[in-house]
């Protein structure tokens, strides 16, 4: 079995120095747990897998597809761009960019995003992948950029958003916001509704930002850092916010989750549970992936936990998604694992990609789209 390594922070994370540049991982290696049996409730049914180019590397990574309109958008990290059916995986163009890649790509209202290592962000045509602009951003973006139908919003490393007319390029406003020393290897990727950016930091910040000027709406600390060291004070926002049922909920590494009332900027509830992932909404629970590999859902409206599933410690799993009645995250060895969302038992299990699932999975139409490290895009349903 294949192990895992862990930095001295998180699963499969390296360390940042901000200013340094300096990238540091221990030499502990720690042995995900073997797979659990179980009597599968479901089968998987691929309906398509297609390739996307090369792979996705062996660094930690936030590659993600996007969907818009008919179509899903996938990219690898030399720069290659495609656009399939999602009905049957049809390729319905591929774009070869003189760019490294450092994350996935975003799509709406006719544009594709995507960034380069190098701080260029790059808008793609979805009808042809034809190039609409290019622009400089002051530094690395390794979350997937979001658009609305004004705007193309990046989010850096150094805690900066940086907004976008969606169609000419031309900056529109910055939003600065101070990042600590020490911080993980990542960052959240921002909500951007009609009028309002909501984002979360490094500093264990959450802000609301005005999309006509960048303006500070609100403002809150979702997660408050506690310990004598810089590591232990790590409160990092690396999972992006959820909207569901009319509340926001923002989870941090050894932080909390909160739930927030986002028209009154009020925190209503907050759960002392640590993760670098992002969050999931169904039967009335919030899904997340701790930074220990365990899965917990939570009562949206009043933080009681409903389950807890251990049995994936060390195995490096990923943002959970709902579909259908289960929830389901993928992991390091490329296994997706589906659970009840009512009590978090094992209903199914598909190995997608033998060397492994590391970006975020979508879910649309009861689809689940995956983007392998090896570079498959699949497409599979849950019967």
């Amino acid at each position: 079995m294949r192990m895992l390594v862990r930095g001295v922070a998180a699963t499969t994370l390296a360390l940042m120095i901000s200013g340094c540049g300096f990238w540091g991982d221990s030499e502990e290696e720690i042995e995900p747990n073997p797979l659990v049996s179980f009597e599968a409730e479901k089968s998987v049914d691929v309906l398509w897998s297609a390739d996307i180019g090369a792979d996705l590397g062996e660094k930690y990574h936030q590659f993600q597809p996007a969907i818009w309109g008919e179509q899903v958008f996938a990219n690898d990290s030399k720069g290659r761009v495609q656009a399939f059916s999602r009905a049957d995986g049809k390729r319905n163009w591929d774009v070869e960019l003189d760019i490294t890649a450092s994350g996935g790509v975003g799509a709406g209202f006719g544009t594709v995003a995507i960034a380069a290592e190098s701080g260029e962000l790059v808008a793609l045509s979805d009808k042809d992948g034809s190039i609409q602009w290019r622009a400089k951003v002051s530094t690395e973006v390794v979350a997937a950029p979001q658009i609305n139908q004004d705007l193309v919003v990046a989010q850096l490393i150094n805690g900066r958003l940086e907004a976008f007319d969606r169609v000419t390029g031309e900056r529109r406003w910055t939003y600065d916001n101070l990042v600590p020393r020490l911080t993980l290897r990542g960052t959240s990727s921002p909500i951007v509704t009609q009028n309002v950016t909501v984002a979360g930091f490094a500093s264990g910040k959450i802000v609301a930002v005005d999309n006509e000027k960048g303006r500070v709406i609100w403002e809150r600390k979702a997660a408050l850092p506690q310990g004598r060291s810089e590591l232990e004070r790590m409160v990092d926002i690396d999972g992006r916010p959820l909207l569901a049922d009319g509340r926001l909920f923002v989870t941090s590494y050894q932080g909390r989750l909160v739930a927030i009332d986002p028209r009154q900027a009020q925190i209503l509830w907050s759960q002392n549970v640590s993760s670098y992932r992002g969050l999931a909404a169904g039967f009335g629970n919030v899904y997340v992936s701790e930074s220990n590999d365990f899965i917990q859902a939570f009562d949206q409206s009043s933080s009681a936990s409903i389950w807890r599933q251990d049995a994936l410690e060390n195995r490096a799993i990923t943002s959970p998604v709902t579909l259908g009645t289960t929830v389901a995250v993928a992991d390091a060895e490329g296994y997706l694992h589906f659970m009840s969302q009512v009590d978090g038992h094992f209903v199914a299990r598909h190995q997608v990609d033998s060397q492994g699932v590391r970006g975020d999975m979508i879910v649309a139409d009861n689809v689940l789209y995956v983007l392998g490290d090896s570079g498959r895009l699949v497409a599979l349903k849950l019967n």
